[in-house]
């Protein structure tokens, strides 16, 4: 029997924004795999995942999920990491990784699955689609990502403020991810693009600290890593102005 991997979006912490479709993934597979920090502490995607399966079928793999600067120490967690799913893929034949938001945006299981691939030869991966931070922030916060002809620009902070900078001095939408320790170049940065109003952030979605706020509310100190912010387009034509 073939081997299959199957990453699960499981949203972005709500566990009622997991789709029929991924709960059934997860009931499926023989072992439900949870990425974790090496400092053990339980994460969103397994809080999530706990609502659904039974705690013996879960298995926790570490990941160097807030390695930035130390490559080596970065691809060795991933490998070890692969190993691991490697040995539960060989032993049980299905396996489902449970990925917080989407599993094709900007996400773990990518990297564990061009790992696998290496591993296990003949291995099948499949993806069932999550609700991403972005939708759930549109609909929490009110803020519109697109119409009609509009552009939508999503950006990982990390990659730079004028990355971000760049995005906003376009036409469209502008999502922007993982900026929570460069909360105040995100604020210098809307402010400098006349993006300010308008615009949303919100961190731990779905979960009992969420914090939704307008941006022009962003502090100068950091925020959660995991922060999400909408600048909605320029919208000045009224009803339809964007068909």
């Amino acid at each position: 029997m073939t081997a299959l991997l199957t990453g699960v979006g499981v949203g972005p912490g709500d566990p009622e924004l997991v789709t029929v479709k991924g709960v059934n993934a997860l009931r499926a597979a023989a072992a439900v795999v949870v990425p974790v920090l090496d400092t053990g502490e339980r994460g969103r995607a397994e809080a999530t995942v706990l609502h659904y399966v039974d705690a013996e079928r879960v298995v926790r793999v570490v990941f160097a999920l807030n390695e930035r600067t130390d490559r080596a120490r970065r691809e060795a967690a991933w490998d070890a990491a692969g190993v691991r799913v490697a040995e539960l893929l060989r032993e049980h034949g299905t396996v489902a990784f449970a990925t917080i938001g989407d599993p094709n945006v900007y996400s773990t299981f990518t990297y564990l699955a061009h790992t696998i691939r290496e591993l296990v030869p003949g291995v099948r991966v499949e993806t069932v689609p999550g609700i991403t931070a972005m939708q759930e922030l549109a609909a929490r916060g009110g803020a519109v990502l697109t119409e009609g002809t509009e552009p939508l620009t999503l950006v990982p902070v990390t990659a730079g403020a004028a990355v971000l900078k760049e995005a906003l001095a376009g036409p469209g939408t502008v999502v922007a991810y993982k900026f929570g320790r460069l909360a105040a170049e995100v604020a210098a940065a809307l402010r400098e693009t006349g993006r300010t109003e308008g615009a949303v952030w919100g961190s731990s979605l779905g979960l009992p600290e969420e914090s939704i706020r307008p941006a022009a509310e962003l502090l100068d100190g950091p925020l959660p890593y995991l922060s999400t912010l909408i600048a909605p387009a320029r919208r000045d034509g009224g009803r339809g102005g964007k068909l």
